[in-house]
């Protein structure tokens, strides 16, 4: 009775997406999973472009060497679908098993097309022992990806929110700050050359953009359903009149910007800007820790909210070291995993678990954490905006592109 309820559930997860890829066929032992994983390398296709993260993923590699037996191999990649591309390539020329890529960290898009496309292994996280600690319930976008389900397919492991960052040397009084898109507009005309946002073709360059949208936007809730031609022409409408607005005020009157968030902070660091767009409300703490920022950074939200989501990590149908990226998932949820990637001396990232779900030395670990100034309390935060639905990412991008790179 068990093992059929088992399988009509992992059947009606499958009738959610076009195809459901490599199914597993039976629960199986955790035990089991460990054995099969012992000598396995898994070759983890993950975006390389934050130092401080590559640290803890070599840190990962380590711990699963030394304690399960599994090797992890880090593909280093700009751009996440550089991963879901390989995939598509194997799929296409019948490789359906002994795939090159074992486990991809991705969320928005890149999962929307692969799980659109059935080429996701799974439902996992069940299967999971630690995927019990996680919260489900306050933390929506664990189980909801830029408005589509995840059904199983992917395990979340980290979570992030827009913050900006600003060097109180410079930007001396707090009500100078610029808290809303109206505001900001206003600083840079004051301030012109001391603001930019990373390439849109860059994912924190495009959520610049919808986070502005979010508050410009004439209902915001519209945002949650799949962009078409007439709804993204009429929302968009504000958000170009701001940028056309505020674009001649960037840094180097928006001619030019920079190719991601590691050289936009660079250009804070060097003085060259007053304020940054990041996704890790701690980034401002963690580079000053590690000497890449003054002292004087500080961190600030938008008074409306900003945008949150969760990055996943997830197996493709066809992975060859299937259980091995099965024990990599499952060590990445770990309350101490958890807590020593939020501390700021490691990547400072939020967690995805539920506190009411550990025990009190759990806990104990995250009470730990290094206190910096320049990270934000919850109050300043908020609750996190969902992300819009990946739809609208991708025309953004691509209307962006259209108008400003002739």
């Amino acid at each position: 009775m068990i093992m059929g309820m088992w399988i009509r559930r992992a059947l009606l997860a499958c009738l959610s997406v076009l195809s459901c890829g490599a199914a597993m066929a039976q629960p199986v032992a955790w035990e089991q999973v460990l054995a099969k994983a012992r000598g396995q390398t898994v070759y983890w296709n993950a975006w390389a472009g934050d130092e401080k993260t590559n640290q803890f993923i070599a840190w990962t590699a380590a711990e699963l060497a030394s304690r399960y037996g599994v090797k992890v191999e880090h593909v280093r990649l700009s751009d996440t679908a550089e991963a879901v591309t390989r995939v598509i390539a194997e799929k296409s020329a019948g490789r359906d098993s002994g795939g090159g890529v074992d486990l991809i960290w991705l969320n928005g898009p890149n999962f929307l097309n692969m799980k659109q496309r059935g080429l996701l292994y799974g439902p996992v996280t069940q299967a999971l022992p630690n995927f019990r600690y996680v919260d489900t319930t306050s933390k929506r976008s664990n189980i909801i990806d830029f408005t589509t389900p995840v059904d199983g397919y992917a395990v979340p492991w980290r979570m992030a929110q827009i913050v900006f960052i600003y060097d109180s040397a410079r930007i001396k009084s707090a009500q100078e700050v610029p808290r809303s898109a109206a505001a900001m507009l206003a600083w840079a005309r004051r301030n012109p050359g001391r603001l930019t946002h990373p390439n849109v073709s860059n994912f924190l360059g495009a959520t610049f953009l919808k986070q502005a949208l979010y508050e410009l936007a004439a209902d915001p809730g519209g945002l949650q359903q799949p962009a078409t031609d007439a709804s993204f022409a009429q929302v968009t409408a504000p958000l170009w009149a701001w940028y056309d607005e505020l674009r001649p005020s960037l840094w180097r009157r928006g001619q030019q910007f920079p190719d991601n968030g590691s050289v936009q902070r660079q250009l804070l660091a060097d003085g060259e800007i007053d304020i940054t767009i990041s996704f890790s409300p701690s980034e401002a703490a963690v580079a000053i820790d590690s000497g890449l920022l003054p002292a004087s950074v500080r961190t600030f939200a938008m008074t409306k909210g900003t945008i949150g989501n969760t990055s996943f990590v997830a197996i493709p149908y066809n992975a060859k070291a299937r259980e091995g990226a099965m024990v990599l998932a499952n060590f990445l949820l770990e309350p101490a995993t958890q807590a020593y990637a939020q501390d700021i001396k490691s990547i400072g990232s939020l967690n995805v678990l539920d506190a009411t779900k550990l025990s009190s030395a759990q806990r104990a670990a995250f009470d730990k954490m290094t206190s910096s100034p320049a990270l934000p309390g919850a109050a300043e935060l908020g609750a996190p905006l969902l992300e819009p639905h990946a739809s609208w990412m991708t025309r953004i991008t691509s209307e962006w592109q259209r108008r400003y790179t002739r």
